[in-house]
C-alpha cells in the first residue's frame, strides 16, 4: 500500500532556509530538517529499492544516512559563486552500481518549493564521456529515436541542459541527430506539483516515472559500455 512521506512542513522548511541560509538558523532547526526532509526522504528512498530493482538490477537505491542516494544539505561552496551554505532542496540521485569506476547515467528525484521533479540520465559529462556519447548516437539513430521519441516520452518528459549553437567538430551537420549530438547533457524528467510530493501518489509516481525513462538510460549504458 502506498503511503506518504513529505508534508507541507516539509516544504515550510525549505523556504524557511531558504530566507534563513546560514549556519546558526539551521543549526537551530536541524531536528526539523531530520524530521521532515532528510527522514522520510531516506524512507522513499529505501522503500524504491525493490521497484527500482524491476526495473535494472545494475542501479541502486541506496538509504544510507551518508554516502548513499540522498544529496547532502551542505553546500560545497569552494569553487560556486552561491556561498551560501546549504541547499534549500532535497534530492537523489539512484545511481549505477559502477558509478565510483566510470561516469554513468542515473535516475534522480527533487524536492523544492515550485521546483519539484523526476527523472534521469547524465549531467554535463567530462568531455571524454560526452564524446563517446555522442559518437554512440551518431553510429546507432534507430535505438536512440526508440528510446526518446517514442509517444510515453514526448507526453511525459522534457530534455534539460544546454546545446552547442552550432554542430559539434567531427558530426555530418546533416546527421538525422544532429540536435541531440548538440547536447551538453543527456539528461531528461518531468515536473510534478506539491500536492503530489506530499501524497500517496509520489512513490507509484517515481517509479513510473523510472520505467518511462529506463530506455533512454539504457541506451546510455550501452553508450558507455555498462550493463543495465
Amino acid at each position: 500500500m502506498s503511503k506518504t512521506y513529505f508534508s507541507k512542513r516539509t516544504f515550510a522548511f525549505l523556504r524557511t532556509l531558504d530566507r534563513n541560509n546560514n549556519r546558526p538558523w539551521f543549526h537551530a532547526h536541524q531536528a526539523d530538517y531530520e524530521r521532515h526532509v532528510r527522514e522520510p526522504f531516506l524512507q522513499l528512498i529505501a522503500d524504491l529499492e525493490i521497484s527500482l530493482a524491476k526495473i535494472s538490477t545494475h542501479m541502486r537505491a541506496d538509504p544510507r544516512k551518508a554516502g548513499g542516494s540522498l544529496f547532502r544539505i551542505h553546500r560545497d561552496t569552494r569553487f560556486a559563486n552561491d556561498k551560501t551554505p546549504y541547499k534549500p532542496w532535497a534530492g537523489a540521485r539512484l545511481f549505477h552500481e559502477r558509478r565510483r569506476e566510470v561516469a554513468a547515467p542515473s535516475f534522480y528525484l527533487h524536492i523544492a518549493p515550485r521546483d519539484c521533479f523526476a527523472g534521469g540520465g547524465i549531467w554535463h559529462p567530462e568531455p571524454p564521456t560526452l564524446k563517446r556519447i555522442r559518437d554512440f548516437l551518431a553510429d546507432n539513430p534507430a535505438a536512440w529515436k526508440r528510446a526518446s521519441q517514442g509517444k510515453a516520452f514526448r507526453e511525459h518528459f522534457a530534455f534539460w541542459g544546454e546545446s552547442l549553437s552550432r554542430p559539434p567538430r567531427g558530426y555530418p551537420v546533416d546527421h538525422e541527430l544532429i540536435e541531440d549530438l548538440k547536447r551538453k547533457s543527456y539528461a531528461a524528467g518531468e515536473e510534478f506539483s506539491e500536492a503530489l510530493a506530499c501524497s500517496s501518489e509520489l512513490q507509484p509516481f517515481a517509479v513510473a516515472t523510472f520505467k518511462r525513462l529506463a530506455p533512454m538510460i539504457d541506451y546510455l549504458c550501452a553508450a558507455l559500455e555498462l550493463e543495465f
